[in-house]
């Protein structure tokens, strides 16, 4: 029985009318992935670059949320071919991968995520869930519709190459990271830092005056807020990880008397 593959985050983004809003995916756990998908959101990250997910733990993550009205996608750990397709392969229909400085590193990117002769991605439709084993009609066809392909810049020298970043045949949308651009620009851990915003401001200018989706970072709603003012296109608000953080740490703050002697150096 043939069946009909979903739309991906490009096609969310060209017919959205507000800004779409997510968070990130990195406590590793299908269930807690499962508990963000509920919760009214446009759009989660699953995290493999700074996260402790692989293949496995990535799959059934992409199969907890296939139930809810939000769209996965996956941050590859790098714009390594063989794990492009093997998430590509694992049912990911969008894929963001980081440390993107280039217009050519991003043709590679994309020659990644697409079958010949448009790319170089392998086939392995009729093993794999991307095709659901075949019962996808013309799926090695059709591919191109089925995948979109985000790719992040996170440097000084990726926010001055954002604007052509963007313009390449096959980006569909173009992220902003502004904590390892922080950190590019000698100012580490301060993302909030007046010359990294003006930064992050300049990316994605350039990016949505090559008519690409903008999207970016921003766990301050302060902050977040300023950045959907310069016409950012997705962003993400918060974390899992964090969000659980930030909470027991408010329990502690109302429940125990501050005494410290019973922690543990990490």
């Amino acid at each position: 029985m043939p069946i009909r593959v979903t739309p991906t985050l490009r096609d969310r983004l060209a017919s959205a009318t507000r800004p779409l809003a997510g968070m990130w995916v990195c406590s590793g756990s299908p269930l807690v992935a499962e508990i963000c998908a509920g919760g009214g959101l446009d759009w989660l990250l699953i995290d493999m670059e700074h996260a402790p997910n692989g293949l496995e733990s990535v799959l059934a993550q992409l199969q907890a949320v296939a139930a809810y009205p939000v769209d996965a996608v996956v941050r590859v750990p790098s714009g390594d071919p063989v794990v492009i397709k093997q998430v590509l392969d694992l049912g990911a229909r969008t894929i963001l991968v980081p440390m993107v400085s280039s217009a050519a590193q991003a043709r590679e990117v994309v020659a990644a995520a697409h079958y010949p002769p448009r790319g170089r991605r392998g086939v392995g439709s009729a093993l794999s869930r991307s095709a659901l084993w075949n019962r996808v009609d013309d799926y090695l066809t059709q591919a191109s519709a089925y995948v979109s392909v985000l790719v992040q810049v996170e440097t000084a020298e990726a926010v001055a190459a954002a604007a052509e970043i963007a313009a390449v045949d096959g980006i569909d949308g173009v992220f902003v990271g502004p904590s390892d651009l922080a950190a590019s620009m000698g100012l580490i851990g301060q993302q909030t830092h007046p010359e990294v915003m003006a930064a992050v401001r300049s990316a994605l200018a350039g990016i949505l005056a090559a008519g690409t989706p903008a999207g970016v970072n921003a766990f301050d709603p302060v902050v977040a807020d300023a950045y959907l003012a310069a016409g950012a296109s997705f962003v993400l608000v918060g974390a899992d990880v964090a969000v659980l953080a930030r909470a027991a740490e408010s329990f502690a703050a109302r429940f125990t008397t501050g005494d410290d002697t019973a922690r543990t150096s990490y």
